[in-house]
């Protein structure tokens, strides 16, 4: 029988035998300089990493996130913006509806949904994700429970309802927002109303029998916006009444519009005031006859805050957001070097990254270890650890129209690569002894040995040796002699090198071997 390449298949096996003890005898010869040719790839492929956060790689869980919310970035990626400036539900709030989650619903739970001719859409939405799209054929009804203004009978006290408006036409006779009742005065029903409309391009509001005792002009209070209500562009609108004072006023945007005092005078003193009474319960409706887009809808069981209306305006929150990343564990003695983010900062805006690090993350708290300011893409230098951590602060514009936003983090830093074992290990077994030997490895980044020892394959729990317990710090030297061993028993042994730049890295172990201590 002969080969594909003629030759008989026992000259071949031998030629095969030949090649394999020259392979061997080369290995021999050479395994210094392969040794040191695997420290260098060791070292000079090891030290320079990077951890990617965000882009295609999506943002991992962060352990805090203030202000801030997952938005589109650069390249259609997820990234980290400036959360809007939404309202939030506390004590006061009678009804609040976000539109976010792409349900219409009460935030409070206090009103139930009674009707929805609305869809929610992230188009051209201002506050959160998403707002309401109605297209006037019936809107949105709630009806409220009886710990509500809308929802029971008697005074209602101030108030103040509010929401976001992007018409899309503005035509005459659209309704925003609408409630019908009435209450019997006399022994006669008198119809009430609260509607809020426009006309000629102005959004107005009217209360109709709605302040007891309120009789001029048949008991119907009007404001009128001043401004034009411009097309497919957001305005705030804010009706409110302050039970204290009598006061009835309409804003926009924040800018007074127009008001009135309900009281007996019609001034702020000197008079008595005019108290909202409401009749039998009926529900409230928004956008039944109107086109166009409405968001963060709220009615306040108070009257307006003066202190917060200019905040409350800005898309953006002027203080800004931040985030920050989970403790990062890396490996001991790593070094941050640089944060390289892909960002997105329009004029006028800011982001600010901090880092720390330690080597036990447990006894962190928000201010220690201190955060380090940097700058990104910026050389970094002096922080070292086994952990790490980065914050981002982000900051609007001026008018708090304008939000910068994180798309990806490269967190780079350096490692101190794992220093080479010895490259063999004899051992040589004594009377209740074993003496172990090992060269020096060819890593010149070793500062000393660790030797490991048990009594199974690959267990190294050894506490029998005088010496200590496994493993053994016997530093700089290439033999050491275990003593207090048991005769007959078999013990394995291995050895590993540590870090001259920090002990507590070590690197592989070397190939095991073993030795029975026995009498001479």
């Amino acid at each position: 029988m002969q080969s594909d390449e003629g030759l008989p298949w026992w000259k071949e096996v031998l030629q095969m035998f030949v090649n394999f003890r020259c392979l061997r005898s080369y290995l021999r010869k050479y395994a210094f300089s392969i040794a040191v040719f695997l420290c260098v790839l060791n070292t000079g492929f090891a030290e320079e990493k990077t951890l990617v956060m965000g882009g295609k790689e999506g943002w991992p869980v962060l352990a805090k996130m203030d202000g801030v919310v997952s938005a589109k970035g650069k390249f259609g990626y997820d990234a980290i913006a400036l959360a809007t400036n939404s309202h939030s539900a506390d004590e006061n709030t009678d009804l609040y509806l976000s539109f976010e989650n792409g349900n219409v619903y009460d935030v409070t739970g206090r009103y139930s949904l009674t009707m929805n001719e609305s869809l929610t859409t992230e188009v051209k939405s201002l506050m959160g994700k998403k707002s309401a799209l109605t297209r006037g054929n019936g809107g949105i009804r709630l009806r409220g429970n009886k710990n509500t203004i809308f929802g029971k009978e008697g005074p209602c006290g101030s108030f103040t309802i509010e929401f976001w408006l992007n018409p899309s036409i503005a035509e005459n006779g659209e309704i925003v927002f609408a409630w019908r009742s009435s209450r019997t005065v006399a022994g006669y029903p008198l119809y009430q109303m609260i509607t809020g409309s426009f006309a000629e391009n102005h959004l107005q509001w009217a209360f109709t029998n709605v302040f007891n005792g309120y009789v001029d002009n048949d008991g119907r209070i009007t404001l009128s916006s001043y401004r034009t209500i411009i097309p497919n562009q957001w305005m705030h609108h804010e009706i409110s009444f302050d039970e204290d004072t009598g006061l009835l006023e309409y804003r926009i945007n924040g800018l007074l519009e127009s008001l009135k005092y309900v009281t007996t005078n019609g001034h702020e003193t000197g008079g008595s005031i005019y108290i909202p009474i409401l009749g039998v319960p009926a529900d409230i409706e928004i956008s039944p006859k109107y086109t166009g887009l409405i968001d963060d809808f709220r009615i306040q069981k108070k009257a307006r805050e003066e202190t917060k209306i200019a905040v409350s305006m800005d898309t953006y929150k002027r203080e800004g957001g931040r985030f920050e990343t989970q403790p990062v564990l890396l490996s001991t003695g790593a070094e941050l070097t640089e944060i390289d983010a892909l960002v997105n900062m329009p004029s006028q805006t800011d982001i600010e990254f901090y880092v720390r690090s330690g080597d036990n993350f447990y006894n962190w708290t928000d201010s220690y270890p201190q955060w380090i300011p940097v700058k990104n893409r910026k050389k970094i230098e002096g922080v070292k650890g086994l952990y790490f951590q980065v914050a981002c602060e982000l900051h609007p514009d001026g008018a708090g129209k304008k939000s910068p936003s994180v798309t990806e983090m490269k967190i780079k830093y350096k490692e101190i690569p794992s220093p080479l074992p010895p490259f063999e290990l004899k051992a040589f077994a004594g009377d209740g002894e074993v003496t172990l030997s090992w060269p020096y490895s060819v890593d010149e980044s070793v500062g000393g040995y660790y030797i490991f020892y048990g009594e199974r394959p690959g267990e190294y729990l050894g506490r029998q040796a005088a010496e200590g317990n496994s493993p053994l710090d016997v530093g700089s030297v290439t033999s050491v002699r275990l003593t207090g061993l048991k005769n007959g028993k078999i013990y394995y042994f291995a050895v590993a090198s540590y870090s001259k730049y920090d002990g507590r890295i070590m690197g592989e172990l070397s190939r095991e071997t073993f030795a029975r201590p026995k009498k001479n």
